[in-house]
């Protein structure tokens, strides 16, 4: 039998540099995190992503959820990446060298390229590319190959979009909870 303890990255010094990480960051097993990252109070960062801060640095806001499989990456000396707070990132999103604005959310395998900036709370459409050095204006959804504006959020999509970090801290304490009561009952 095996648990997820959030305890299972693999974190890894590049260049003298080793990744700062918050003491209630959930890190799965298979995540690979290198070099300048900084992560912060109560992210989560699920199966087999890499977040690699190797020739730029990386960080990511707190409350923000790394979901499986995604891609973090940087451009040398020129753009960085990064998360501000509260942001999602939805299952093998790649998003390189860009800024994610606080609240937004990237869908599922959606990609946002070098110098691209995504607005507060806006909504990139699963499978969307944003190109380089594109403004996603807050609040709004983009969609499409490459990423065009579709039209500004409606209230109840806004509440879904800010709500989905508060999601992925309940299934963090869910895991952990598990966990706990599994070695609770083994000392029993």
């Amino acid at each position: 039998m095996k648990f997820e303890t959030g305890n299972n990255a693999s974190i890894i010094t590049h260049h003298g540099v080793t990744p700062k990480i918050h003491q209630s960051a959930f890190l799965c097993e298979g995540v690979k995190i290198i070099g300048d990252v900084e992560i912060g109070e109560n992210v989560s960062v699920w199966y087999n992503t890499v977040i690699r801060g190797d020739v730029n640095y990386i960080r990511i806001g707190d409350n923000s959820n790394i979901q499986d499989m995604c891609m973090l990456h940087v451009t040398n000396k020129i753009w960085p990446l990064i998360i501000e707070k509260n942001v999602s990132l939805a299952h093998s999103v790649s998003v390189h060298g860009c800024v994610l604005k606080e609240g937004c959310l990237i869908g599922i395998g959606a990609a946002v390229l070098d110098g691209a900036e995504v607005g507060e709370y806006a909504l990139v459409g699963a499978g969307a590319v944003v190109r380089e050095g594109f403004k996603v204006p807050p609040r709004t959804l983009v969609a499409g190959v490459p990423a065009k504006i579709i039209r500004e959020l409606t209230d109840k999509e806004i509440e879904r979009v800010s709500s989905t970090p508060y999601n992925y801290i309940k299934y963090v304490k869910e895991y952990r909870e598990e966990y706990e009561n599994y070695l609770n009952s083994i000392e029993k």
